[in-house]
């Protein structure tokens, strides 16, 4: 059983990358049955490599091996994950929750493995990986000794692989939430419930980006920091307010950060842990809600959190709109302004937005779609963040790629007549390495720009 593939195709394999398309087979020998694995020819007979075959998908052979393999073996996957352990523990150096098995970028195609400290969470999207199943999990308790693994198999893409969803216990027990630390914060993560695996590793080192944005702010409100002396003559170095009155307030110099599309509250807990003064968290999902507001009390930083269950366009196209209501009603001095309209509750701003939507292009057909998106959460997000403050701001999309992501965010600003600095503009973490090469795995763009008026 041999595939050969068409003399003029593009070389994809030869540059690395790991996927055979049905267009790329010339023919087929043998008659190789679904999920086994297949050795991939040139049309002259060249070996190339070793890839599962799915006669269903338009992937039709996802590559395990540049050498010949026979099987994909419990020994196979012991190799293979040792590596990815030991790639996690050099990069993650002390953490005990991150993705352990990246899919195409682990060389396990179709096999993605989060970790949450003793529990592993697989996701087996692709039919060569289902059937081997009971192997990858015996490999992962040899390597890892987990206490539990949990299935979560219940992404869409397996419906084009010929397969249905599946979720359930693997291997040990598995409670449905999960408190893991990240960056030295505590999360609690639904593992049964939660969005894909419970968590997005992924924003990681991201997340932690926020530090500088959260303090500075603090001279704005008409605090400074002066030496006060005592009766006794001893002098501190305090900060007071405008009136000269000592401000007792330990976060007085800390950003105010708008969160949307919230999820678990992960930006908003490192907000707060970086000095932030007042975080609104905001999702759709009474469910993330209710965990982000666990997430916040076990952290000490309830006090300082309001949570807001809405959809984030309509919340924000609130405010923009009570801003600029409240703009004009400012005006009424100079010119004729309609003051029967009640001003409502929008009209706010904040030091900080920070906007991490779901992929709005899951299709390259649905990109057009997906820039009207990103444009109008961006363009109305900008025009929230108080002059000199910082718009954060991510794409989840694979279509939309990095230049035209920045593209879409500037088409914004100058809708808004805003102009933007760009102060940092990052990817996926350390645990989700890419191959050079294959570019589907270049899927996120997180960037923060500094926001100032035309």
């Amino acid at each position: 059983m041999t595939v050969f593939l068409h003399k003029k195709r593009k070389k994809r394999l030869e540059a690395g990358h790991p996927w055979v398309f049905r267009s790329e087979i010339e023919r087929i020998e043998g008659e190789p049955p679904a999920g086994a694995l297949v050795p991939v020819h040139t049309h002259a007979g060249q070996y190339l490599a070793t890839g599962y075959y799915n006669p269903a998908s338009q992937i039709t052979v996802r590559i395990v091996s540049r050498e010949p393999l026979e099987e994909m073996t419990h020994d196979f996957f012991v190799q293979r994950l040792r590596r990815c352990l030991a790639h996690r523990e050099r990069f993650v150096p002390g953490a005990r929750s991150y993705r352990l098995v990246y899919g195409e970028a682990d060389f396990l195609p179709g096999l993605i493995v989060d970790r949450f400290e003793d529990i592993l969470v697989v996701q087996l999207l692709t039919l060569g990986m289902d059937r081997v199943r009971e192997r990858i999990v015996s490999a992962l308790v040899e390597v890892v000794r987990p206490a539990g693994i949990y299935e979560r198999s219940d992404a869409s893409v397996r419906e084009l692989e010929g397969l249905k969803p599946r979720t359930g216990l693997l291997y040990g027990e598995c409670p449905q939430t999960v408190t893991i630390m990240e960056n030295g914060l505590q999360l609690e993560v639904d593992i049964v419930e939660g969005q894909k695996t419970g968590y997005f590793f992924d924003q990681r080192e991201n997340r932690a980006s926020l530090e500088p944005l959260m303090k500075g702010w603090g001279r704005r409100s008409g605090i400074e920091v002066r030496e006060l002396t005592a009766d006794d003559g001893s002098v501190r170095r305090v900060p007071v307010n405008a009136n000269g009155k000592e401000v007792t307030f330990p976060y007085w110099d800390g950003a105010t950060v708008l969160e949307c599309f919230a999820h678990t509250g992960s930006f908003m807990l490192h907000a707060c842990k970086y000095g932030a003064k007042k975080v609104t968290c905001l999702d759709i999902s009474e469910h993330a809600i209710a965990t982000a507001r666990r997430n916040a009390e076990a952290n000490g930083f309830a006090d300082r959190v309001e949570f807001v269950v809405a959809d984030a366009f309509d919340y924000l196209r609130e405010q923009v709109k009570g801003l600029e209501l409240r703009r004009e009603r400012g005006q009424a001095d100079r010119r004729k302004v309609d003051t029967s309209q009640p001003l409502g509750a929008g009209g706010r701003t904040w030091d900080v937005v920070i906007l991490d939507p779901p992929a709005f292009a899951k299709s390259r057909s649905a990109v057009q779609g997906a820039c009207r998106g990103y444009k109008d959460i961006n363009l109305h997000g900008m025009k929230l963040v108080n002059e000199g403050g910082y718009l954060v701001t991510a794409s989840c999309s694979y279509h939309m790629k990095p230049d035209l992501f920045l593209e879409t965010i500037h088409a914004a600003a100058v809708d808004a007549g805003k102009v933007l600095r760009l102060v940092e503009f990052r990817a996926a973490g350390k645990d989700h390495p890419r191959v050079l090469g294959v570019s589907e795995g270049d899927y996120l763009k997180f960037a923060i720009f500094e926001v100032t008026s035309r």
